[in-house]
């Protein structure tokens, strides 16, 4: 199963965003793929104190090496995304931004 690392914002409205985040892991997951989600660091982090925001972004970057594609969400690209981006380029990991459309069209809903 090909595993794919989902890029999308995390902060701001950190709650908002974590709800996204599971509609884009359950695409992903209705994809065939096997989502790694970062974002669910946020359940056990503080994203406002800088150094649990930075443990949690390593943590991700560790988990973005091993993977296969990265599947990039929403219309707002935050720093945190640009560093992923970056890094997949320097990898030469495939990334592959994921339409509203699609998502309705595999799983339903608006957002």
């Amino acid at each position: 199963m090909k595993k794919v690392y989902i890029c999308s914002p995390l902060g701001g409205n950190v709650g908002e965003n974590l709800e996204q985040v599971k509609r884009y892991t359950e695409y992903a997951l209705k994809c065939g793929t096997a989502p790694v989600v970062p974002h669910f660091y946020a359940l056990c982090l503080n994203d406002s104190a800088p150094e649990e925001r930075e443990l949690g972004m390593q943590a991700g970057l560790a988990l973005l090496r091993r993977c296969d594609e990265m599947w990039i969400f929403g219309n707002t690209v935050s720093e945190g995304m640009r560093g992923e981006m970056r890094l997949c380029k320097r990898l030469h990991i495939p990334t592959r931004h994921i339409s509203e459309t699609e998502i309705q069209e595999k799983i339903g809903g608006t957002i």
